[in-house]
């Protein structure tokens, strides 16, 4: 990407920012505190190239706006950036947060949801009140404590013939603004899935780190079937969203004082807060250091989400003023103290630790043992599950996928009755699995081989002229494939006829020293698993990039099939790097 490349993505996400139209001027200066030196012509210049291509538009003499067409843009361009951006973002907005819990004025961080069409208010079978059951359960969640905040805005608004409302919750991430406008830093690590059982918070399940990712933790996991705030709510026992800080050891003691002053002032959703060296809700924690779990600002979206209702939700997605919001649930005063109601201390266990992707891939990359020559051996794979009665159509539409796409479909699977892995549950009577090829195999053969490759990024790359991926998130510092992760959220588009394809795929990295032998290794296996491409020394690569002296290598996803399968609306369930598998076994679709 050039410099002219990279300043226009910085011009659209300026744009983006905003609620209303603004000049070369003040684009200027925000992209000077950007690091970018622009002057208003230049400005004016790259305006003009946006209004061509259809990515801004002019309104009167305000200055331009940002269209549909260039939030698009913006979505997929320069993904190696922006997977920087959305860590550095939060940081930005760590820093903006103003919020004074004696005054009660000042800036905070918010999601910003909606529920769309006629999901909204109004129902012919609303209750006394007028609100639909989506409102509703969310007051409900609200009520018992299940957020860090029951302050917010809610607006009606009507595109179109739709019916739309707008929620804005305060995000965890301004509870870190707090910490640091106090003297205290926070270090944001991971945000994920917590474990609660007879309303006790036992673990952390799932993990992504908020460095190297395009998608916001959170958002990741806020996915059909992943969360299940209702039967926290209504049951003690499921699964919630919240992310994972670390605080110094000596500042701990004043991070408490200030939430307990904070909880007066309606902001809360601590779940966790550990000692010096104490893992919390089984993530390992240095010496010197303090763990803290705080429950998602979009916890009560997500329960409206498990009944069905269609929901946008963007998470740490706008600063707003604390005075702009008001309570969702009744009270007497508009600030009232607000506490969990029904979460009891979360465990201490340590040996509950939360099992990272990469450490168990590295053990099963050590098992590969696929000889190049004879095209034998052990590779690695993923078991997906789904019911016996629908195996033949599932089988069909694989075939149908491999014939439309084979230099994009891995065509090797095979029918697997039990689960490999005891921390599967299925129906053994009524469910069965398919094995197919995971990409971490390439891994495996290369270092069998005596080359060092990294998994980098799993990714959703899409196809056109000049594919490029859309979306990535990292190996490193996450429990969960991120093939898993677009899947669940039905990001894929394999089986789509009409626009651009969008199929899984694979960042790897390895030694520039080792690029020759790599490229003969890789030649003898693309039979076998799909090579998208082998990249040049300091190539960004379909958008991607690795470290400096070494190069990538693209390849596709044994997911692919598995889910064209899901886009047909099969039920599936989905369980990446799940063991080894001898090639012989398989069949060819």
């Amino acid at each position: 990407m050039t410099e002219s490349q990279e300043k226009i993505i910085e011009i659209l996400r300026i744009l983006d920012e905003q609620d209303t139209a603004i000049g070369a001027k003040i684009i200027s200066d925000k992209l000077n505190i950007k690091g970018y030196n622009l002057g208003e012509r230049a400005v004016r210049y790259h305006m003009q190239i946006l209004d061509e291509k259809g990515f801004t538009e002019r309104v009167g003499y305000s200055g331009r706006k940002i269209t549909k067409l260039g939030e698009k843009e913006l979505e997929k361009g320069l993904i190696y950036n922006q997977i920087d951006f959305s860590f550095s973002k939060f940081e930005e907005m760590i820093y903006q947060t103003d919020f004074n819990q004696k005054t009660l004025k000042g800036n905070v961080i918010v999601n910003v949801s909606r529920l769309i069409e006629d999901n909204t208010l109004l129902k012919e079978n609303s209750s006394e009140h007028g609100e639909d059951e989506a409102l509703e359960v969310i007051k409900e969640i609200f009520q018992l404590g299940l957020s860090v905040s029951s302050l917010v805005e809610i607006q009606n608004k009507k595109v179109g013939e739709k019916k739309e409302l707008w929620i804005k919750t305060i995000c965890g991430t301004t509870i870190d603004g707090m910490l640091l406008s106090n003297g205290i830093p926070t270090l944001p690590l991971y945000g994920g899935l917590i474990k609660v059982k007879n309303y006790i918070p036992q673990r952390f399940t799932e993990l992504i780190s908020y460095k190297k990712t395009s998608i916001t933790p959170l958002d990741a996991f806020i996915s059909d079937g992943m969360t299940s705030v209702l039967d926290v709510a209504r049951n003690g026992t499921g699964i919630i969203p919240a992310n994972f800080r670390l605080i110094p050891a000596e500042g701990v003691e004043r991070a408490r004082k200030l939430l307990k002053n904070l909880s007066k002032v309606g902001i809360n959703g601590v779940i966790s807060i550990g000692s010096s060296g104490e893992s919390v809700l089984g993530i390992p924690v240095s010496e010197g250091m303090v763990g803290m779990a705080i429950i998602g600002g979009v916890t009560p979206l997500c329960a409206a989400k498990e009944l069905g209702y269609a929901m946008e939700i963007k998470l740490g997605e706008k600063i707003i003023e604390f005075e702009k919001l008001s309570p969702i649930i009744y009270q007497k005063n508009k600030i009232n103290s607000y506490e969990n109601k029904i979460l009891k201390p979360a465990t201490k266990a340590k040996k509950q630790k939360v099992p990272f992707l990469l450490s168990k891939a590295w053990n099963l990359i050590q098992n590969v043992n696929f000889d190049i020559e004879t095209q034998e051996g052990d590779l690695i794979s993923n078991i997906s599950y789904l019911n016996k009665s629908d195996l033949d159509l599932a089988i069909e539409i694989m075939k149908n996928t491999y014939k439309k796409s084979k230099e994009y479909i891995n065509p090797y699977y095979k029918i697997i009755d039990s689960p490999t892995n005891n921390d599967v549950k299925i129906d053994k009577k009524n469910q069965v699995g398919i094995a197919t090829i995971c990409s971490l195999s390439i891994d495996g053969i290369l270092i069998n081989n005596g080359v060092i490759s990294t998994p980098k990024y799993g990714g959703l790359l899409e196809l056109k002229d000049n594919p490029l991926f859309v979306e990535l998130i990292s190996y490193n510092g996450s429990s969960i494939d991120p093939h898993e992760i677009f899947m669940f959220k039905n990001m894929t588009s394999i089986t789509n006829n009409q626009d651009s394809q969008k199929i899984l795929a694979s960042l790897k990295e390895i030694p520039l020293i080792a690029r020759d032998k790599s490229r003969n290794i890789l030649d003898k296996i693309s039979d076998t698993i799909p090579i998208y491409k082998i990249g040049n020394p300091r190539e960004i690569i379909y958008n991607a990039k690795v470290d400096s002296y070494n190069f990538g290598v693209v390849s596709g996803s044994g997911l692919n099939p598995i889910a064209a399968i899901k886009e047909e609306g099969i039920d599936v369930k989905v369980k990446a790097v799940q063991g080894n598998i001898n090639l012989n076994e398989m069949e060819i679709l």
